[in-house]
């Protein structure tokens, strides 16, 4: 006789599957999160979209008495301008022009940006002038590179700075020689962009990452189908775009709008010398090692002594210095440093030492010398 028992089996085994369907989804879907995401538009930059800078010298009149005083290009710059506006000035005229001032005028000329639009522009003055407020660029041509003018500024300066004196006394709030004149140039002439015009756009990261390129590639494929995007280096990625120029917009829409989960960087610890500071980022490792690490302080004290002869010795009161100094040394215990896995575990154990910024960074120094510090140690 045959006993088949199928309910019994199913009953007892559909649970117990149906649980392990969901861990091993649960899972999975864990994996694939990653751990943090930056849109490609904040990772890389589309090549040949790009600010140009632009440069002139002008004149800025208006000024209340705080013009330039002794320099003599604004006599010049001045002389030629009214000769321009028909003005002829008598050979050998002593301009009074501290209502005048020479000034740099620069701007960024964005890309795509039509001749008619306006920018922003900043003013910076060039001679000894004294304050720049309340005054009036006058029309000054900007150029490129190139030498060709691709703007046209002129407009009222707008300072957030004060400043007064009187009697040899004076005070100032921020910066007084230079400003910013919002809208102040016109565009007269459009660099061309020829974007996607071969058939192909090129991205280039920021940064220059094989990981991240290798990431932000397979991101596109997924998106817009393989073979759509190819790394050709390490920061340059390029890209099929469409044939129709109307199309391109949208195309590179969606794509800087694409998450790139970016490679974790080396390991670095950047130190400033001449503040003492230490900036370490999440890679950073240590090894187990001893550190012993003394602070020398030298204390010098000055007190002036007089030396007066007795009343009958003729001779004179001379005042002196008299020094002394002192030297200390302490905290020069040998300390064990623990590794860590994780930048908390190395902070705490730097901070163990309870070393200053100062000496932290001739510790950091000695570590990576002996090879107890796993990163790279950058001194800007």
């Amino acid at each position: 006789m045959t006993i088949s028992y199928p309910h019994f089996y199913s009953k007892a085994l559909r649970p117990a599957a149906s649980s392990g369907i969901k861990l091993a989804l649960l899972l999975a879907s864990l994996l694939a999160m990653p751990v943090y995401a930056e849109r490609l538009k904040d990772l890389a930059s589309i090549q040949g979209v790009r600010d140009n800078p632009l440069i002139g010298y002008g004149l800025m009149v208006g000024l209340d008495g705080s013009g330039d005083q002794t320099a003599p290009f604004t006599t010049q710059s001045l002389n030629t301008m009214l000769g321009q506006l028909g003005v002829t000035i008598p050979q050998g005229t002593n301009l009074q022009i501290k209502n005048v001032a020479a000034v740099m005028v620069t701007a960024a000329l964005p890309a795509f940006v039509r001749p008619g639009q306006t920018i922003d522009i900043t003013v910076s003055s060039l001679g000894n002038a004294k304050s720049l407020r309340g005054g009036t660029l006058l029309m000054t041509p900007l150029k490129g590179s190139d030498g060709q003018v691709y703007a046209l500024a002129q407009g009222n300066m707008v300072i957030g700075g004060a400043g007064a004196s009187a009697g040899g006394s004076s005070v100032k709030i921020n910066q007084l020689s230079a400003g910013r004149i919002p809208a102040g140039a016109i565009v007269e002439r459009a660099v061309d962009s020829p974007l996607g015009s071969d058939g192909t756009i090129r991205l280039e990261l920021n940064k220059t990452d094989f990981g991240t390129a290798q990431k932000a590639v397979e991101a596109i494929n997924r998106a817009f189908g393989p073979g759509t995007a190819t790394a050709l280096d390490a920061r340059v990625i390029q890209v099929n775009a469409p044939a129709k120029p109307e199309d391109r917009v949208g195309f590179l829409a969606r794509i800087e709008n694409i998450e790139v989960a970016p490679a974790q960087g080396i390991a670095k610890v950047v130190i400033n010398a001449r503040t003492g500071s230490v900036v370490m980022n999440q890679a950073v490792r240590i090894l187990d090692c001893a550190v012993a690490h003394g602070n020398l302080t030298v204390v010098i004290k000055t007190e002036p002594v007089v030396s007066q002869p007795n009343a009958l010795a003729g001779g004179s009161t001379v005042a002196a210095q008299r020094s002394q100094i002192e030297l200390s040394q302490s905290g020069a215990a040998l300390q064990v440093v623990r590794g860590g896995a994780s930048l908390a575990d190395v902070v705490k154990g730097l901070n163990a030492l309870g070393a200053n910024p100062q000496d932290l960074v001739s510790i950091l120094q000695a570590m990576k010398a002996v090879g107890a510090l796993r990163a790279e140690l950058e001194i800007i």
